[in-house]
């Protein structure tokens, strides 16, 4: 192993967890294809070999329950202060990272935020997101993305004060044909990684300030659960195998 792949080792996995959630009760907790949300994350894990350590960061108490079942680790409770409403996810990764550092008594060399809302990763994502950080020493982080079904630059439009519609992107107007309309991609939750000083050392993850890189994965992947409708949407896709998950037998998803 070279110099500049341990830098990346050991990474430590994060599954962020609060106990709070509003826009869909208890989200962590509701079943997708039999097993409750917070568990395909945890599973997902198991089969990344990459990962070193996975742990659970949550402040409830059933949460850590619930994902001891399914073989977490949850190796503290994350305070209240970090668990708001209005709270940011940077802040959770910085005390995650600090206290397993702490307890473990080791130095990790990358982290992996890994959200429950976002289950449509595949392990070959976290390898392909290793490999981009490492082909390129000034970037500090990947960020998983993917297209939309519709490309922004073409179809979105603003309202002018005199009730008219203008576009959104001040270059659309240089376009005839959609076909020749650049790519736009959106950030879509299923990964991030980054360089361990990075989470350590910086106030927040800066995507645009900071040189970051893309890993595209394929829209019909890019699952974001808020509600209940984005609930039944990915269980319908799974029923149907729009979408797999490998740590899924087939009872499972039936």
């Amino acid at each position: 192993m070279s110099h500049e792949e341990a830098s990346l080792q050991p990474l430590l996995a994060v599954i962020p967890c609060r106990g709070g959630s509003k826009g869909l009760l208890k989200k962590s907790l509701r079943p997708l294809a039999g097993i409750p949300l917070l568990a395909h994350s945890i599973l997902f894990a198991r089969q990344c070999s990459e990962i070193s350590r996975c742990i659970i960061s949550t402040d409830s108490q059933e949460i850590a329950a619930t994902a001891r079942k399914y073989g977490g680790d949850v190796p503290f409770l994350r305070p209240a202060e970090l668990a708001r409403d209005d709270t940011p996810m940077w802040p959770v990764l910085q005390h995650a990272l600090k206290e397993i550092e702490s307890l473990d008594g080791c130095r990790y060399g990358s982290v992996l935020l890994l959200s429950p809302p976002s289950p449509g990763r595949l392990p070959q994502d976290v390898t392909k997101a290793i490999d981009v950080l490492l082909q390129d020493s000034q970037a500090v982080g990947v960020v998983a993305v993917s297209k939309p079904s519709f490309n922004p630059r073409w179809v979105c439009v603003d309202q002018e004060s005199d009730g008219y519609m203008r576009q959104s992107f001040p270059d659309g107007n240089l376009y005839t044909r959609r076909q020749d309309v650049p790519a736009v991609y959106r950030i879509n939750g299923a990964l991030y990684l980054w360089r361990r000083g990075y989470v350590a050392n910086s106030d927040a993850p800066r995507y645009f300030e900071m040189p970051h890189r893309m890993l595209e994965i394929a829209e019909e992947r890019a699952i974001d659960i808020d509600n209940e409708r984005d609930l039944h949407l990915a269980e319908l896709m799974l029923r149907e195998e729009f979408v797999c998950f490998p740590w899924l037998s087939k009872q499972e998803t039936e």
